[in-house]
């Protein structure tokens, strides 16, 4: 998975894995890690470009795609 830092008030890093499709997200006030499955590498595209990073999840990613809190994350990337 290729993590990428991102300018944001909601989420500092994003990951993604293609060949499994799942999308790997780090939020900033709470510290914790979701990881979001098959999601389309054009919507993950779409979160790198969008100006607004946490409206992009919030309109195309939460409640979106089925998810997990990724234990163990905070702070290791």
């Amino acid at each position: 998975m290729t993590y990428t830092e991102v300018d944001s008030s909601m989420i500092d890093l994003v990951g993604y894995d293609a060949a499994e499709k799942i999308l790997e997200v780090r939020f900033v006030n709470s510290g914790k890690t979701y990881q979001y499955f098959d999601v389309p590498k054009k919507v993950y595209k779409g979160l790198l470009e969008a100006p607004s990073k946490g409206r992009y999840m919030s309109d195309y990613v939460i409640d979106c795609y089925d998810y997990v809190q990724v234990k163990g994350r905070r702070g290791r990337w």
